[in-house]
């Protein structure tokens, strides 16, 4: 069954990919000369059906890079050496590997693992649950505990899910919550407040993808100016931690959820009979050393180090020292942090900020959590081990850019759409697919890299090729749309992790999330994306998508 549903993927896959490159081909029979090429629509297209089709966002980025460099080659180019070094992509990926911007974000991505890694190993993210775990006296404080310790660990969402999982799942079994519920509680807290945190994994990716596409449009704004811009606009993931404390308070579900609460309530039973639990022997590298002397600060202080270092360089850079001699309030000001935050140049910063972190980390764990230093050492080069994945997605989606740019995809797309798409809508559509690129794909970081240099292009000449509504608020659907679809598909990395910390059934994780899922992206789409796009406020987006979260969980009857 599944390969007939694999089949049938690609199939329509490519019958889609053949018939929007055919109406870019029709498309061009009515602009004028010297525009960009249909074909400029290829490579991202590509990208996209590919990773629908295969769900493989490896193969799928590189296959893109490689077809746009054939298709960027001159006419006039006849020597082997060009056509391999342009006619293979090579060139956009040595392009994106040499620059130094881009050198700092993958400096960031694999100290910021390194130091998650260590307060691991160190124990330190052990410590704050463990502290956390002192207010769990009943289910309904031990679904809040568990919620709050996703808030808390805000830092990266595999750490996020790891350890929230496996620490507080004893606690949860005790007072007869199904691990389907735990593993709900794990995954929709992980990427959610990962991907709102100003430090965090995510942000260096996010920031970095950013800040290209504003070097590209001749934006004023930074990267960082513009991730803090679609905050507010962020409505999947501010809505599904309402829609999680929501449920946690009321202690109300419904769908394939309420009967698995009602089975573990009433009969003890924490998996269906016939579950397999997800087990991973990676998961005791998640683990403390057994010599660490298990200590909160451990991790706190890094963290505190990281996000007070940062905000302190953004300040000295963005010329905060000036608007401090003339106002000494200034530094509390949101106005003055707006300032600072268009003038600095937030991507060098970051990789000091996690290098203060990282030597934080390590100096607590030798000092305070009392680990050996070759576990230190160990665990160090673990963590910049699993920066692999997420520093080889950015360099082949940075490498997708240049093609999308050197084939001017998106000037190509911006004429056509704006044409025939109403600009109110737009953000609502890449929305939509974004979650269904990262439900193909399984990652959410792969989503944004394919979708940001072809959507935001688009969005900006909507808005009349300024810094408008529709452009920010893409932004956003684009980062949301990215999580949610991360939180529907089975292939998802954070999906599968959270399975196996809280030793669930894998699909009856995925299938009792998914109606949730499903429900806060149409509150996110009919309360934010719609509205907001039509200058309604974003509080009272926001706010009437808390109110329809809370009123839903108010009109349920009984618990779960």
């Amino acid at each position: 069954m599944n390969k007939n549903r694999r089949s049938i993927l690609r199939h329509t896959a490519l019958v889609v990919f053949a018939a929007i490159c055919l109406a870019a081909y029709l498309a061009t029979g009515s602009r004028p000369s010297g525009q960009p090429p249909w074909y400029s629509v290829v490579p991202p297209l590509l990208a996209i059906t590919m990773a629908l089709a295969t769900g493989r966002i490896f193969l799928s980025l590189a296959a893109a890079v490689i077809v746009g460099g054939a298709l960027s080659l001159p006419g006039d180019a006849t020597g082997w050496t060009e056509r391999l070094s342009r006619g293979t992509g090579a060139k956009f990926v040595y392009d994106s590997v040499t620059d130094v911007e881009s050198q700092l974000i993958l400096l960031y991505v694999v100290l910021i693992m390194a130091m998650i890694s260590v307060m691991l190993v160190g124990g330190g993210l052990q410590g704050v649950a463990h502290w956390l775990m002192k207010f769990a006296r009943s289910a309904r404080s031990t679904r809040m505990v568990t919620f709050i310790a996703g808030l808390v660990i805000f830092i990266d969402d595999y750490a996020n899910t790891m350890i929230v999982g496996s620490t507080f799942r004893p606690m949860t079994d005790q007072q007869r919550i199904s691990r389907e519920k735990l593993a709900f509680l794990v995954d929709a807290t992980a990427a959610p407040i990962a991907g709102l945190a100003v430090i965090s994994t995510w942000i260096g990716v996010e920031v970095s993808y950013l800040s290209k596409e504003a070097a590209q449009l001749g934006l004023e704004q930074s990267g960082y100016a513009i991730f803090f811009d679609a905050l507010g606009f962020r409505f999947y993931c501010i809505l599904m931690i309402a829609f999680v404390f929501f449920n946690v308070l009321s202690g109300k579900d419904f769908g394939p959820m309420a009967k698995a609460e009602r089975r573990a309530r009433k009969h003890g039973k924490l998996l269906d009979d016939d579950a397999r639990p997800m087990t991973s022997r990676s998961l005791s590298a998640s683990e403390p050393h057994p010599e660490a002397r298990i200590r909160a600060a451990v991790a706190l202080v890094p963290m505190a180090g990281v996000l007070i270092g940062f905000l302190a360089l953004l300040w000295h850079d963005g010329g905060g020292p000036a608007q401090w001699a003339a106002d000494r309030w200034s530094i509390l000001r949101l106005s003055a942090w707006r300032e600072v935050l268009s003038k600095a140049n937030s991507v060098p910063l970051l990789a000091y900020a996690s290098g203060l972190g990282f030597v934080l980390a390590a100096i607590l764990a030798k000092t305070m959590a009392r680990i050996p230093l070759a576990a230190l050492v160990k665990a160090a080069l673990v963590g910049v081990r699993s920066s692999l994945f997420p520093v080889t997605v950015l360099v082949l989606a940075w490498s997708l850019k240049g093609v999308c740019t050197d084939l001017q995809t998106g000037e190509f797309m911006a004429g056509v759409v704006s044409d025939a798409f109403p600009p109110l809508f737009f953000p609502a559509l890449v929305f939509i697919l974004a979650g269904l690129t990262s439900f193909a794909t399984g990652t959410s970081w792969g989503t944004m890299g394919i979708l940001i240099p072809i959507a935001i292009p688009v969005a900006f000449h909507l808005d009349g090729d300024v810094y408008g509504l529709i452009t920010v608020i893409s932004v956003a659907a684009i980062l949301d749309g990215a999580i949610f679809g991360d939180h529907c598909s089975p292939i998802s990395d954070t999906t599968i992790m959270s399975s196996t910390a809280s030793s669930c059934d894998h699909l009856a994780h995925v299938r009792t999330q998914m109606p949730y899922s499903l429900v806060v992206a149409a509150i996110a789409l009919g309360a934010g994306y719609l509205p907001t796009a039509m200058g309604v406020p974003q509080w009272a987006g926001i706010g009437s998508g808390v109110a329809v979260s809370g009123l839903l969980f108010l009109g349920l009857r009984g618990k779960g």
